[in-house]
């Protein structure tokens, strides 16, 4: 039998890269990422990497020195995902395993499942039992309003993806939908059509828009209102026509559970990060498998196009380019699908040129 490998030490280090252009959205702009970059060096000589985004550059030094002061619990410890995991959630009960200590706790497995990946010189999704395979993928628009919007959707047409996200939830419903019609003008009845209104209104707000954008044929309506008011979405779920989506915002498995439960989101996009990585993923997919419900991912496109090809439910690939500048290799989308052939681990490796040149 082979003797599993040890932990040998970590390695944080932190960078902030600028956006191609600003994200605007009804919660605020996105300027820039602040992303910590993990790697995890075991004694065979295997590395893992993994990418945890702060979302806010004052959270990127508490979340490097919190994953730093892990380093205690991890050296000499066998380079298992799941025993890892194990082992740091019962550390971690009554400090809790959410916020910064879950985005820490993520790192950790992501880089710790690439690193067994790359082990075995294999991809992720084989090392998961899954095959590679087309997934199809959308971009996404900034609340830009009107005449911006639509030409943003239209340079994601024209690069043939399969669809876009709006961000909407402007002052009036009659302006959300102004925004969907111009982007479909401008692109044509052929791309799929995502809104996304980030919390931003009342149950009562939301159920009252739906029925305005019910006549639209968009795909989702996603995050009408706060994202743990799963009364409140199944309320709005069951007013409306089109079909709703919740889950980026949902911390581990039991969050998804609660969701479930109330029947509050149609279809769900759990984040990488959040969900608890590769670990939290494949429970989340195995729960949406159980109950038939659609499964797309929130950012993270390299490792989630994975993930992707092994979920049974596997729905959409949510593409974003905002971390391409300090990845190797960033994620291949052909023809609007995303394509994860030939990928060694979960795809994730530094361009340590860019690194240095956004290190923070």
């Amino acid at each position: 039998m082979t003797k599993t490998p040890n932990i040998e030490r970590l390695s944080v280090r932190t960078v902030r890269v600028p956006l191609p252009q600003a994200h605007q959205t009804a919660g605020g702009t996105v300027t820039e990422s602040p992303l910590i970059l993990t790697d995890i060096h075991c004694d065979d000589g295997s590395v893992g990497h993994s990418i945890v985004f702060a979302y806010n550059a004052f959270a990127l030094k508490p979340i490097a020195d919190l994953l730093r002061n892990l380093d205690s619990l991890l050296v000499d410890a066998p380079a298992s995902p799941l025993e890892i995991e194990r082992r740091l959630n019962a550390r971690f009960r009554l400090l809790g395993t959410q916020g910064l200590v879950g985005i820490a706790l993520s790192a950790i497995d992501m880089a710790l499942w690439d690193a067994l990946a790359r082990r075995r010189q294999t991809s992720l999704v084989a090392l998961l039992g899954g095959v590679p395979r087309p997934i199809p993928a959308y971009g996404a628009v900034g609340y830009d309003g009107e005449k911006a919007s639509a030409m943003a959707a239209e340079k994601w047409a024209e690069r043939k993806f399969r669809g876009v996200k709006l961000k909407i939830g402007y002052p009036t419903v009659e302006e959300d939908v102004a925004v969907i019609r111009a982007v479909r003008a401008a692109t044509g009845n052929g791309l799929a059509i995502m809104v996304d209104y980030n919390q931003c209104l009342t149950p009562a707000q939301a159920a009252q828009r739906l029925r305005a954008l019910d006549e639209e044929g968009i795909t989702w309506v996603e995050e009408p209102t706060l994202a743990h008011d799963f009364a409140g979405h199944a309320h709005i779920a069951r007013e409306a026509k089109t079909p709703i989506q919740c889950g980026e915002n949902w911390w581990g498995t039991l969050d998804l559970q609660h969701a479930i439960d109330a029947q509050a989101s149609d279809f769900m996009m759990p984040d990488v990060m959040k969900i608890g990585g590769v670990s939290g993923w494949m429970r989340a997919a195995a729960m949406a498998q159980a109950r038939g419900i659609p499964l797309s991912n929130h950012l993270w496109p390299e490792i989630s196009a994975q993930l992707l090809c092994a979920t049974p439910t596997a729905h959409w690939l949510e593409y974003a380019d905002w971390w391409n500048p300090i990845v190797a290799e960033p994620l291949t989308v052909e023809d609007g699908y995303a394509r994860v052939d030939g990928v060694l681990g979960s795809g994730v490796e530094w361009n340590e040129a860019a690194v240095s040149r956004y290190i923070a």
